[in-house]
């Protein structure tokens, strides 16, 4: 996995007490490598990220990942800049 040492860590936009349990329980069902896979920039639900690292898209993997002891802020991800018009 490349590293680039211009991404900055991943941050949540909600409070972990927002995640859906029922979500989480069906992502600890798949395996770290299947979980990392879905995450892949050009996925239809890869990892979305704003320039700052807030995590826009796939905060229930990211959340199982780090549980995991992966470390997430090395994953690829697509940055969604917000259109300042």
């Amino acid at each position: 996995m490349k590293h680039s040492p211009k991404l900055p860590p991943l941050k949540s936009l909600h409070p972990e007490s927002s995640l859906n349990p029922a979500k989480l329980a069906k992502m600890d069902k798949s395996s770290s490598e299947n979980l990392i896979a879905s995450l892949q920039p050009g996925l239809r639900d890869c990892l979305k990220t704003r320039p700052d690292g807030t995590i826009l898209d796939g905060h229930h993997r990211i959340y199982v990942l780090r549980r995991r002891g992966v470390d997430v802020d090395r994953l690829p991800r697509e940055h969604v800049v917000k259109d300042p018009t």
